[in-house]
């Protein structure tokens, strides 16, 4: 760190330090906009380079919390007794044994791994099982707005689900729906609770698997820092490798061909469907059972190490405080562009994302909405907690890294949490609050609430209610809740690690932008005054779970909110 630099962080230390707890108010009254204003405003500096994974701007990012933090007297809660988590981003070399063995009316037959069917890379830990419901899903997606559902009337839950048509459906662009598409086997496994999913061999890769190698955020084989080579990776993960993982498979026609032997309609005409994008007409394989013996060995093969920033502030009451609401940002963005702009001048090639027209010249992507807005915000919500009223429980604060390449610091702290994870009721996760979703006027008092209902019908109730109570209520939109939601947002922040353990959460957003992961999502284009009402409504969230007598009542009954509502 340059001598400017931490001079810089010394004079906010000493500056915070001087003002005590008792002159500063809490609550949502002390959440002003000229405070996020100004800790965005050094976030989101060219000084930080934007804040990519394994670089110097993010530990400057996690140095100015940890700063505030201190001065705020907020209880470090990471390793060691200090605000830091490390988190291991694992390069991993895998062995498979895996197999499927299928039994049609008397005959079986056992595929193994690469001969026949392929198993992900990282297929999770050992184990072994047999399904009797196995059901055919046609394209296996719903997608109402483009008038094609799959599973409409149909209960997978606990089957084998078997899809086929790796394009999709006539009618379901694949630009448009690029995100269902790719996640059919996810969809059908985490939302549909089916325990198993098998697709054709030229199905698109399910991000859900984890990173594979030589994805923009993997290293191959290449020299270590002190120049030893490091191997090359199948897979990049920041979760325990012997996690249960449904399996996920693909297949070629010979398994096909076995499983559909006995089908009302066969392997052949169903493929020749598939291929010409005709309808395809769910059913249910009757008399076939699947066993699935997943049988991997993993070797790690690279460590890469990041921080998380995590915190507490303690609750009041004695039996109450021993459990936690959960806030949560990620504090990472996508970095800067080495590159120098190119011969003609046309220009810059990104780091991650794009360069926006006009903008060749800027090769620093700050992110100040993403999620430089969430960063600050959570920095609010911990001083608003710490300064007073303490809730009965005690308040969890993580601003997670690596969240642009994986999720993975969220995905390690919900696998090694610093707290008993059991013990989290909720968790409330902050990613892009301050802007108007495409720079529309008409969305200034909108924010978009995702997976509210999804696990806890009172999350959602205490929500509204928070929402309704506030002088000014926002309106809240649940479009993006939607399961057939193409952007799948649900998905794709650091919240979906939480809800993947069960734990109630609310994804708190005001949409995507024409800046979003473009070299212009600057601090000058922040709408602070919305953001301080969005972050006031996480706030008065938060505080009526935390003053709860018991945990939201978890009920599991899916997204049913799609609507905006006041």
């Amino acid at each position: 760190m340059s001598r400017r630099r931490a001079a810089s962080l010394f004079a906010i230390v000493l500056s915070l330090g001087f003002l005590p707890v008792s002159a500063r108010s809490g609550g949502p009254s002390s959440i002003k906009a000229q405070d996020l204003k100004e800790w965005l405003s050094y976030i989101a500096s060219d000084e930080l380079e934007g804040r990519a994974v394994y670089t110097a701007g993010l530990g400057l990012a996690a140095a100015y919390i940890e700063s505030h933090l201190r001065a705020w007297g907020v209880k470090p809660a990471g390793d060691r007794e200090s605000y830091l988590q490390t988190v291991r981003v694992l390069g991993v070399k895998a062995t498979s044994r895996s197999t499927v063995t299928v039994q049609v009316g008397g005959e079986t037959r056992t595929f193994k791994d690469r001969e026949g069917v392929t198993f992900p890379s990282n297929a999770g830990g050992k184990r072994s099982f047999t399904v009797d419901h196995v059901e055919f899903a046609g394209y296996g997606i719903d997608a109402p707005g483009a008038n094609h559902v799959d599973f409409r009337g149909r209960d997978v839950k606990g089957a084998a689900v078997v899809w086929l048509g790796a394009s999709g459906p006539k009618g379901v662009d694949q630009q448009m729906h690029r995100r269902l598409l790719t996640g059919r086997t996810r969809y059908v496994t985490e939302q549909l609770q089916a325990v198993a999913s098998i697709g054709p061999q030229a199905a698109p890769l399910d991000p859900a698997q984890g990173t594979p190698a030589g994805g923009s955020n993997a290293q191959g084989t290449g020299a270590g820092r002190g120049g030893e080579p490091i191997p090359s990776a199948d897979f990049t993960t920041a979760q325990r490798l012997d996690r249960p993982v449904p399996p996920r498979i693909t297949a070629e026609d010979a398994f096909f061909d076995f499983l559909f032997s006995k089908a009302p309609t066969r392997y052949d005409e169903l493929k020749r469907k598939a291929d010409a994008q005709d309808p395809l007409s769910p059913f249910r394989l009757d008399g076939v059972k699947i066993t699935f013996n997943i049988d991997a060995d993993y070797e790690v093969v690279r460590t890469q190490l990041t921080h998380n920033v995590v915190a507490v502030v303690e609750g009041s009451d004695p039996q109450l405080r021993s459990s936690y609401v959960a806030f949560g940002a990620h504090y990472d963005h996508v970095g800067y562009s080495e590159a120098e702009v190119t011969k003609d001048g046309s220009r810059r090639p990104p780091p991650s994302g794009r360069v926006a027209p006009g903008a060749v010249d800027d090769r620093i992507w700050n992110g100040a909405d993403d999620d430089g807005s969430g960063t600050v915000a959570v920095m609010a919500l911990a001083r608003a907690f710490a300064d007073g009223p303490r809730p009965k429980r005690s308040l969890l604060f993580v601003w997670h890294a690596a969240e642009e390449i994986g999720l993975y610091g969220s995905r390690y702290f919900a696998d090694y949490p610093t707290v008993p994870i059991d013990r989290v009721v909720a968790q409330l996760n902050v990613d892009m609050i301050g802007r108007n979703r495409d720079d529309k006027p008409s969305e200034s008092n909108t924010v978009y609430l995702v997976g509210s209902d999804r696990i806890s019908t009172e999350l959602h109730d205490i929500s509204r209610t928070a929402n309704g109570d506030l002088s000014k209520p926002l309106t809240l939109d649940y479009e993006f809740n939607d399961p057939a939601d193409p952007e799948q947002l649900y998905f794709r922040s650091d919240h979906y690690s939480y809800a993947s353990k069960g734990i109630p959460i609310i994804f708190f957003t005001t949409g995507l932008h024409p800046d979003y992961h473009a070299n212009t999502d600057e601090v000058s284009k922040i709408e602070f005054e919305k953001m301080t009402r969005v972050v006031q409504l996480v706030y008065e969230t938060g505080a009526r779970i935390a003053n709860l007598d018991h945990a939201p009542v978890t009920d599991n009954k899916g997204p049913r909110a799609v609507k905006a509502t006041p």
